[in-house]
């Protein structure tokens, strides 16, 4: 059974960083590419980084360039979300995904939900004001 664990969520105010981690229990799969979504309370899941199968391309949405970074370690099935200058607009459960099915064609199809077929439980950020 594929488990995708997330930790190192957490609280902090607003212009401190976390650090996501995301491991695969398993060790057994190969991942296609990576990726973190987030949800806030209220609102539909959306994308927030991706990463390919050997992590040399990196996807990120608009909100979070320059401030996050996503990187993996293939060796090990983890993937990271490096989070700094936190806003409290980045307060949401984030979720790690992953896909087993074969490579996605096209920075757009990293963004879809629908593309990832491993998910986390995910891990609450909270930033304060």
């Amino acid at each position: 059974q594929v488990q995708l664990v997330e930790s190192g969520g957490g609280l902090v105010q607003a212009g401190g960083s976390l650090r996501l981690s995301c491991a695969d229990s398993g060790r057994t799969s190969t991942y296609y590419a990576m990726a973190w979504f987030r949800q806030a309370p209220g609102k539909e899941r959306e994308f927030v980084a991706a990463t390919n199968w050997s992590g040399s391309n990196t996807y990120y949405t608009d909100s979070v360039k320059g401030r996050f970074t996503i990187s993996r370690d293939n060796a090990k099935n983890t993937v990271l979300l490096q989070m700094n200058s936190l806003k409290p607009e980045d307060t949401a459960v984030y979720y790690c995904a992953a896909r087993t099915s074969g490579y996605l064609d096209g920075a757009y199809t990293y963004t879809f939900p629908g593309k990832y077929d491993v998910w986390g439980q995910g891990t609450q950020v909270t930033v304060s004001s």
